[in-house]
């Protein structure tokens, strides 16, 4: 989050918005593997804060759990990798007229 606003994601390959996330690589704890996730698709190096919810949920390749922090940017977002194809800065208010999944909206639920 920055200035009230949340950095949301674009994914071609399902077409919808969503905070961004990822998978654990071996050995990485959440708080690693989300600050690089975060790194990897947005082009921010963040500052890792508290842990705000987690999101358990079934997709093809079976059962998925998330854990969700809130982080302080540093800088600018830099060049998005091939999952990700578009950024968007919008209002914590704002946020579910946008997000694509009920889980993404009640997880920014708790920040308010």
């Amino acid at each position: 989050m920055r200035d009230g606003r949340v950095l949301l994601v674009h994914r071609p390959r399902y077409d919808d918005w969503s905070l961004p996330k990822g998978k654990l690589e071996p050995g990485e704890d959440w708080g690693e593997g989300a600050l690089r996730e975060v790194r990897e698709e947005t082009g921010l190096d963040c500052v890792l804060g508290e842990e705000v919810g987690v999101s358990r949920y079934t997709v093809e390749a079976g059962d998925k759990e998330v854990r969700w922090f809130l982080m302080e940017p540093r800088g600018e977002p830099g060049a998005l990798e091939h999952e990700v194809d578009a950024l968007l800065w919008v209002a914590l208010e704002e946020a579910e007229s946008v997000l694509s999944y009920a889980r993404d909206v009640e997880v920014l639920s708790r920040l308010r």
